[in-house]
């Protein structure tokens, strides 16, 4: 999953970190890029809970949107890639159908982003629930 995150700074070195999609979730670090490190284990760490207490994995907004918000005027954006799978449930195997032009088709597009079949399934079928 793709969070969008916020970086502040009073100093330009030290820098705390919101997750705007999480409530609650934050961070910091010494630098820039350890304060982008420390938010990756916030996030795993939040995702977690969330899990445990049978709270639904958030629904991502766009960057836009979140940047329009003036609670983070001034700050550094970036977005933080975390693995949410293993908070996601136990995996199942399924059998499904499709023609063979589209399974070359899919395994072509995962070979060129290092995925496996199924988690390119698996990022697709995420994506499209999205905009349901």
């Amino acid at each position: 999953m793709k969070f969008p995150v916020v970086l502040h700074t009073d100093d330009g070195v030290r820098y705390g970190v919101t997750v705007p999609g999480l409530p609650g979730c934050f961070s910091a670090g010494d630098t820039l890029d350890e304060a982008l490190d420390s938010v990756r284990e916030a996030i795993d760490l939040h995702l977690e809970g969330m899990a445990e207490e049978g709270e639904p994995l958030p629904e991502p907004r766009s960057l836009a949107e979140y940047q329009a918000d003036p609670d983070y005027a001034g700050g550094v954006w970036a977005v933080v890639d975390v693995d949410a799978s293993r908070v996601e449930g136990k995996t199942e195997k399924v059998n499904i159908t499709l023609p063979r032009n589209l399974i070359r088709r899919i395994d072509e597009a995962a070979k060129t982003r290092g995925a496996s079949r199924s988690g390119f399934l698996a990022e697709a079928a995420r994506q499209a629930l999205r905009k349901v």
